[in-house]
């Protein structure tokens, strides 16, 4: 692989990531944090008061087209409001982004791919919580990968276990405030912050790049609408790849949102938090104060899943351009192991190899159905990223429990359904 290879790869999957992937999370997760604002956290009690329903509820959210569903659950986990079944069942139901290529291009694999996910994930899910196999049950076994993390940099115990609660500012200066009164509302009680996340008492520099993330901020939304735009358009088209070009056309609106809007989000998951919205990626909030604050929790969720979306988009392509995997010749040949491989691409967190995937199998035909649907059940897309931000130990066991399912689906699917080959639900 070349060095002009190299870049290709880069600044094709800055344009992509954000418009293949972006758009349609900021969509989802901009409408649960309304629903959170418009019922003021309602919501989340009625799940706290349903137990029994947790499972199936997350295998619903899972089941939403994109991972903003998933993603506004697995903070709910980490404040203790949901099972750990729950966060499996989510997982393991989550369409990811990928479904939107599947339901453009072959609606029918879709619908029973991710039905088989939905009851799969579900039905585990409850078993997980009935059988005891949260977090704690297999806590020695883990413990060697380290105590989780928390988006600051400190070693805690599991919160949803009961360990401290994560410190919500830590701003410029540096100096930690524990926010946590109790009841998990973890907004309008940091010193020194004015309505909406932006501190108080700042230096004049710091007032100033707070008055620049706002309006970052801003912008971010209007070339999120624009990626939106472009997203549906890319599918509508049948995911070809649109050219490169800066116009007000198709492909320019493709290039400018893609490139833009992924330069936008890594400002504000790497400089702009730190001034707005401190504390608001990987967690849910039980309410919002004003309309503005919920576009901004929204936001800044999207952008740190923006940021893992590129990451893994870049390992990914720099992975194939390396070995120069023919995809459709392993597939002849692996027989049963094409749905155990495509179950274990699962395990890779972040909706790039599932993008791809979905794309092989509806535009090229290079993988059978039972691959597409093991991968569906096994694949957690970008709503792993939250939890693996705060509680890596409980990512790593969810994501190895949603491969369980994931396998017996695949071999079932491949020994069993007369429709398990390549092209089954493909539109012409």
């Amino acid at each position: 692989m070349g060095a002009n290879e190299a870049f290709d790869i880069l600044v094709g999957s800055w344009r992509e990531g954000f418009v293949q992937v972006s758009g349609f999370v900021a969509v989802t997760v901009l409408l649960f944090s309304l629903l959170q604002y418009r019922y003021d956290g309602r919501l989340v009690e009625l799940l706290e008061d349903h137990e029994r329903l947790q499972p199936l509820a997350g295998g619903l959210l899972g089941l939403t087209p994109g991972c903003g569903g998933a993603i506004v659950a697995m903070p709910l986990y980490i404040r203790g409001s949901i099972s750990f079944g729950t966060v499996v069942a989510t997982l393991a139901a989550t369409a990811g982004d990928s479904a939107f290529v599947i339901l453009a291009l072959a609606p029918e694999a879709a619908l029973y791919a991710y039905a088989l996910a939905f009851v799969s994930g579900v039905t585990f899910g409850y078993m997980v919580d009935a059988w005891g196999m949260g977090v704690g049950r297999v806590d020695d076994a883990v413990e060697r990968f380290g105590r989780p993390m928390t988006d600051g940099g400190f070693a805690t115990a599991s919160v949803a276990d009961g360990g401290p609660s994560i410190p919500d500012y830590d701003g410029p200066g540096g100096h930690g405030h524990d926010c946590d009164n109790g009841h998990g509302h973890d907004h309008d009680c940091e010193p020194g912050h004015a309505h909406g996340g932006a501190p108080l008492f700042l230096p004049d520099e710091s007032r100033l790049l707070a008055r620049v993330t706002h309006a970052v901020h801003v912008l971010w939304w209007v070339v999120a609408a624009g990626a939106l735009v472009a997203g549906v358009a890319y599918l509508a088209k049948g995911a070809a790849e649109p050219a490169w070009q800066v116009a007000l056309t198709y492909d320019g609106l493709f290039t400018v949102a893609g490139l833009l809007g992924t330069t936008l989000s890594f400002y504000l998951y790497f400089v702009g938090r730190h001034y707005i919205g401190e504390g608001d990626t990987g967690r849910v909030r039980e309410s919002f104060a004003s309309a503005y604050e919920t576009f901004q929790h929204a936001a800044m969720e999207t952008a740190m899943v923006t940021v893992w979306v590129i990451a893994g988009y870049l390992v990914f392509s720099y992975g194939m351009a390396v070995f120069g995997l023919d995809i459709r010749a392993l597939s002849d040949t692996a027989g049963v192991l094409a749905p155990i491989a495509a179950a274990a691409l699962g395990l890779v967190p972040g909706c790039a190899p599932q993008i791809v995937f979905a794309q092989l199998y509806a535009i090229e035909g290079a993988i059978p159905f039972s691959a597409l649907a093991a991968n569906a059940v096994s694949q957690d897309g970008d709503a792993l990223f939250p939890l693996m931000a705060i509680d890596a130990k409980a990512a790593i066991i969810a994501t190895i429990y949603t491969t369980i399912p994931a396998v017996f689906v695949g071999v079932g699917l491949h020994y069993f359904w007369p429709y398990a080959s390549f092209g089954f639900g493909v539109l012409g």
